[in-house]
């Protein structure tokens, strides 16, 4: 009960401060002092850069504009903390030099609010480096208080669905979203460096392809057709290595039916690069490379720590083979009997491991003891290869061993990070593997891949030797930052609507 009254009595007290800031602001429009007017402020100068290099601005007169995050009025004069796009500084206002008008009016504006401030940086008694206002005007009322400043917004519900919140009140987040263009930025420059292009792909298409996920299916009312959502940019990318451009890449969206959790959404970024004229254990190269250029760029070093572990980023990844990673694990050797469907079967049921229709086969029960019993354990980069050919519809296959593909994922405490082939360019053969994802769909298998013949038709007018490879940008962002959740790496995670 006493809960249900302290509810009420806080949304009183909200209630009641909404209504004397808009009483606030119905008083400065009849005053003729509207804020919302203001169309321009002239900003020369930022809290980080002043605190940065104190002696060079000293005596100045600067130029700002932030928010008021904090007051103590003192009579004739105030501090206030301050805070702009960069940091916080704080700003001393008083009432001789900004004018008696103005000062009473500046006692009326409420924390939130966006003001302008000009006047001359000094450091107070203290030691505190502090700007002398000589002006200050308001250029934005806010009619919402901000979250009280101790507690400040802590909900994470709440930061996701009102983000911009959440980005005024905690500075840390932002320094995640600035890291993650940071990280962006050197993906890009390491592969633009080596003569990749950056190119767009479609969103929408009649096909689903490139990858095994259920998609998002949506409406072209002027086709009068059903489309879906892209659930990966590998086959337009590689109808581009076909046309002769050997080296592209793409940065984008990509949307996912499938459930969320703490590493999934919905929606995600991810890059996929192809380069024609190498292969898998090239794309190795290629990824160690991001990865460690995007950390550098982030943290300024190569090493992090991710849920309580250090993680080098420098030294060379671990190789491994998946059956090598099984065996090491479980014991269990995999290749002594290779294509052994019956015995495979008969391990899955010793080890209680379920398995799927369709999916009763050497490589699907090789695949399902790994991720059982290894990826857990997998802490340090490590690039587990040679996928069996079953889960790897698009890849070509070790020309030693038919039944496996030259195919890695990059794992790190027990996450994958990356997605990479030797490309598969036999037009049989992919055709071939594409009528084995339509048997599994027809058995239920939702994230089975469909049939493209446009996309065998690109592979018959041939594609060279190429090497492709994916990697989630969401997940490297979290594991350079910190962040455990994907959540708080993207900026408007998708949310269920509050009824």
């Amino acid at each position: 009960m006493a809960d249900a009254n302290n509810t009420a009595n806080q949304t009183e007290d909200l209630n009641e401060l909404l209504k004397v800031r808009r009483e606030k602001l119905a008083a400065l429009k009849e005053a003729g002092n509207d804020p919302f007017v203001k169309t321009k402020y002239d900003v020369t100068d930022c809290s980080v850069d002043i605190k940065a290099d104190f002696e060079k601005y000293e005596g100045n007169t600067v130029s700002l504009a932030g928010r008021i995050i904090s007051r103590r009025i003192m009579g004739k004069a105030s501090f206030v903390g301050f805070r702009d796009g960069n940091g916080d500084i704080q700003l001393y206002v008083r009432r001789d030099d900004v004018g008696e008008e103005n000062y009473a009016a500046f006692k009326k504006w409420d924390i939130g609010d966006i003001i302008g401030v000009k006047g001359y940086v000094f450091k107070t008694q203290t030691g505190e480096i502090s700007v002398h206002a000589q002006h200050i005007e308001l250029l934005s009322k806010s009619l919402i208080p901000l979250p009280e400043k101790f507690h400040g917004l802590k909900d994470t519900d709440t930061r996701y669905r009102q983000r911009y919140v959440d980005l005024i009140v905690n500075p840390e987040v932002k320094e995640t979203f600035i890291k993650r263009s940071k990280i962006i930025g050197s993906v890009r420059k390491t592969l633009e460096d080596i003569g990749y292009t950056e190119v767009e792909t479609p969103v929408l298409s009649t096909i689903a392809g490139g990858a095994s996920a259920r998609p998002f299916i949506t409406h072209h009312n002027a086709l009068n057709l059903d489309m879906y959502m892209r659930i990966a940019t590998e086959l337009p990318l590689k109808r581009l290595i076909v046309g002769g451009m050997n080296r592209v890449y793409e940065i984008g969206r990509i949307f996912r039916n499938e459930g969320m959790d703490t590493k999934h959404n919905p929606e995600f970024t991810s890059i996929e690069f192809y380069e024609a004229y190498t292969d898998y254990k090239g794309m190795m190269d290629r990824t160690e490379a991001i990865i460690r250029n995007a950390a550098l760029a982030a943290n300024g070093c190569y090493k992090v720590t991710f849920k309580g572990v250090d993680i080098d980023l420098e030294k060379p990844f671990a190789r491994k083979t998946m059956a090598e990673a099984v065996k090491d694990v479980t014991g269990v050797d995999f290749e002594s009997f290779a294509c052994d469907n019956e015995k495979a079967v008969a391990l899955a049921k010793e080890k209680h491991i379920e398995i799927e229709k369709g999916k009763e086969t050497w490589g699907d029960i090789l695949v399902s003891f790994f991720d059982a019993f290894v990826e857990q354990t997998l802490e340090q980069p490590t690039f587990i290869m040679d996928y069996p050919v079953e889960v790897s519809p698009l890849t070509k296959r070790k020309p030693d061993k038919p039944y496996l593909t030259e195919r890695f994922e990059l794992f790190i405490l027990g996450t994958e990070y990356g997605n990479a082939y030797s490309e598969l360019n036999d037009p049989i053969d992919q055709l071939e593997r594409f009528k084995h994802q339509l048997m599994l769909r027809e058995c239920g298998d939702e994230e089975a891949n469909m049939l493209d013949d446009d996309f065998v038709t690109a592979l018959e007018y041939g594609m060279p030797p190429t090497g492709g490879c994916g990697i989630g940008i969401d997940r490297l962002v979290m594991l350079l930052t910190g962040n455990e959740s994907i959540r708080d790496v993207i900026l408007f995670p998708t949310m269920k609507p509050i009824e």
